[in-house]
């Protein structure tokens, strides 16, 4: 099988960068459909316009209606057809994004994607996530191709919800701890080959970048700074876990997180704290994890404030029975959770998931 590593064509990543937003944009496409709901657009609009305008390019202003569904998909491709549109610029979190990212493979124009959150890596992988009217994820589809450019403000990133920078670590966390399962099996990435060199060193710079900066991070960002620490999480949150994930593979921690919404009290969660619990569940999979790596993982999901029972995914109290539900779809046909190297079955899923809400209730009561 091949090596494969795939990547957005340019990622930029500094404070007050919406202020140059039109220049960089300008390079991409003369004619930008810009995509954001009536919030980001109530913050971020002026700025970013402003910016367009000075860059003397023709914008068309278009609504995101809340979810990334197919139905949204093809409204806004329509809207990029009719108006002509030669790039189309995302701008918000991982549904807005990858909505847009949908549209432009469908509209075939250029792709811009301007997080406004540092919550998943959706703003430079060629993947959409899709969901249901009813918020349940139904599945995901790599468009073969990454966003042409990344633009991502760090001073709108602090000012966002702490959540949102909190979550973003639970999905990133996982790359590594995902990647190794992958390459210890030889299946295929999610680029279509195995994991390069760069892909599986970057993977690991992504782990270790959060362990040693991620608290510290947190601190700033709970005060709408911007600090070295805040700069490296965001670089580790969005394109050391983006180019990580999708060039090395995923395996059962995202598996579960992607399962979990359809339970409705979970509904209210965010992806990367899905991933969170997920991640720890993956743990208590596997057999040959040391005892101190495991404990230091849901240390420091504790720490930044991360799910780690099932009580904090509000789903305390939950039966073996309704968890068998998630446990039948992992070990079903397709499933990541077989990228690991032993077998993975609805019981040991099971299983799993209820060690990591023990797990994470002892080490809570360790704090």
């Amino acid at each position: 099988m091949n090596t494969v590593f795939i990547a957005p064509r340019k990622y930029v990543q500094g404070r007050n960068l919406l202020r140059e937003a039109g220049a960089y944009i300008a390079k991409v496409g003369q004619k930008p459909l810009v995509l954001w709901d009536v919030r980001v657009k109530g913050v971020l609009g002026e700025r970013l316009l402003s910016s367009l305008r000075e860059a003397k390019l023709q914008i068309i202003d278009v609504e995101f209606r809340g979810d990334s569904t197919r139905a949204e998909a093809a409204r806004v491709t329509e809207l990029a057809k009719a108006g002509g549109a030669d790039v189309i610029v995302g701008v918000g979190g991982g549904k807005t994004l990858d909505t847009a990212k949908a549209a432009a493979a469908a509209a075939g124009t250029r792709m811009v994607t301007i997080p406004t959150l540092a919550s998943t890596d959706s703003p430079t992988s060629s993947f959409t996530v899709w969901y249901d009217e009813k918020g349940n994820c139904t599945g995901f589809e790599s468009w073969g191709v990454n966003p042409d450019l990344v633009l991502v403000d760090s001073q709108v990133i602090a000012d966002a919800p702490l959540r949102a920078f909190v979550a973003g670590m639970g999905d990133a966390l996982s790359t590594w701890l995902e990647a190794r399962v992958v390459l210890q099996t030889g299946k295929q990435n999610l680029a279509g080959g195995v994991p390069t060199l760069a892909a599986m060193a970057i993977a690991r710079l992504c782990y270790d970048t959060l362990m040693r900066h991620g608290l510290e991070a947190t601190r700033a960002v709970a005060r709408h700074l911007v600090t070295p620490a805040v700069e490296k999480v965001i670089e580790a949150n969005t394109l050391l876990s983006g180019l990580g994930f999708e060039s090395c593979g995923v395996a059962s921690a995202h598996m579960i997180a992607n399962c979990l919404p359809s339970f409705p009290e979970c509904h209210g969660l965010m992806h990367g704290e899905e991933v969170g619990f997920g991640i720890i569940s993956q743990l208590c999979l596997d057999a040959d994890l040391p005892t101190a790596e495991i404990h230091a993982i849901v240390d420091f999901e504790i720490a930044i404030g991360l799910p780690v029972t099932f009580a904090d995914l509000r789903l305390e109290g939950i039966t073996r029975e309704r968890l068998q539900q998630i446990g039948a779809i992992c070990a079903g046909a397709g499933s990541l959770c077989h990228n690991h190297p032993f077998e993975v079955t609805a019981d040991s899923i099971v299983d799993a998931m209820i060690a990591a809400d023990a797990l994470g209730t002892e080490r809570k009561g360790c704090r």
